[in-house]
């Protein structure tokens, strides 16, 4: 890439200190008006940026990677995950990939720990009674939920922010458990008190509480089952902040629906921005816009990074966040 400032294609609108930065850094292409850029603009960005800035509703897809312009040499994406990008063509194509991992760790696990209150406890029903002014007082026997303390918890996929869920849960008094694809140190499994179950299947089968933490690949793409949601016992509730398409969201709403699972908290769903509109409808879930990474200082800590990895580049070296291979 020439010592000129590289042409920066952004394709969302990022907080304005990190445009400022751009600008100052970057020949920087911005799209004010936050508008999700169609298939044909992300084509036009591909064929004019020597680095493009997506993020997680944008789709980078072999049909526009294939016609991206030669001085296309890095993808610098504003979000951790990188399920909607072709990292095969890219490959082929001498594209690297970076991402922005780490710096929205706690803010992920806060939101998740947010959903296992909620949930088990009726928040979310609890809020929609108080705001259309059928509340007549406290009772007894009105919004009994459950209690968590002592309950099991289940963590899929035991990498940052599955351990930061792991350390918050224990505070609450969970019992924590874990299926990895990797079985994490013995010191850090001390340190949580967590139980290693090498099945996932039979994990299901004994918990109480079930949180997806894992990366969408083609390897986890509905891990969680119509089969395996079965495996569940009624009274067990799933919490999911990390991509929709590890569950089979059509199985997991009529198992709701009929009573089989006692509730879900989803921050994310299969097919966003579309949300099954049958679980719109039922009142033992609660429902996020992907919201869990969701704060001025993540926002900011990710845009920081993408400049690190882009000035990196440019600069000769191997950025600090690329990405060689996404695992489970």
């Amino acid at each position: 890439m020439s010592r000129k400032k590289p042409v920066v294609v952004v394709t969302r609108k990022l907080p304005d200190a990190i445009e400022t930065r751009m600008m100052e850094l970057f020949d920087t292409r911005l799209n004010r008006d936050d508008t999700p850029m169609s298939q044909t603009e992300l084509v036009e960005a591909v064929k004019t940026a020597d680095v493009l800035v997506p993020t997680v509703t944008d789709e980078i897809d072999k049909s526009v990677l294939t016609q991206a312009g030669d001085n296309l040499k890095l993808i610098a994406s504003f979000g951790t995950g990188v399920d909607h990008i072709d990292l095969a063509t890219a490959r082929q194509r001498s594209i690297t990939v970076t991402n922005t991992p780490g710096v929205l760790t706690e803010d992920t696990a806060d939101m998740t720990m947010a959903l296992i209150l909620s949930v088990p406890r009726r928040v979310g029903e609890g809020e929609r009674v108080m705001r259309s002014g059928d509340w007549s007082g406290w009772s007894p026997t009105a919004m009994l939920g459950h209690r968590i303390w002592g309950k099991r918890l289940g963590i899929i996929g035991m990498g940052r922010i599955g351990t930061a869920v792991a350390r918050r849960a224990r505070g609450f008094g969970l019992s924590i458990h874990y299926h990895n694809r990797r079985r994490v140190q013995p010191e850090l499994e001390a340190e949580l008190e967590a139980t290693h179950w090498e099945s996932l299947d039979q994990m299901l089968a004994h918990m109480d509480i079930v949180s997806v933490n894992c990366p969408h690949t083609p390897a986890t793409y509905h891990l969680l089952s119509a089969r395996r949601l079965k495996l569940l016992s009624d009274h067990a509730y799933i919490v999911n902040t990390s991509r929709g398409e590890v569950i089979d969201e059509n199985a997991l709403t009529r198992m709701l629906a009929a009573r089989e699972l006692a509730g879900a908290g989803l921050d994310v769903f299969e097919h966003e921005p579309a949300v099954n509109p049958r679980l719109v409808e039922l009142d033992n879930v609660v429902l996020l816009p992907h919201m869990g990474s969701a704060t001025i200082e993540g926002r900011i800590d990710m845009g920081e990074k993408v400049i690190i990895n882009i000035k990196t580049f440019v600069d000769g070296h191997a950025p600090p966040d690329r990405v060689l291979e996404t695992m489970f």
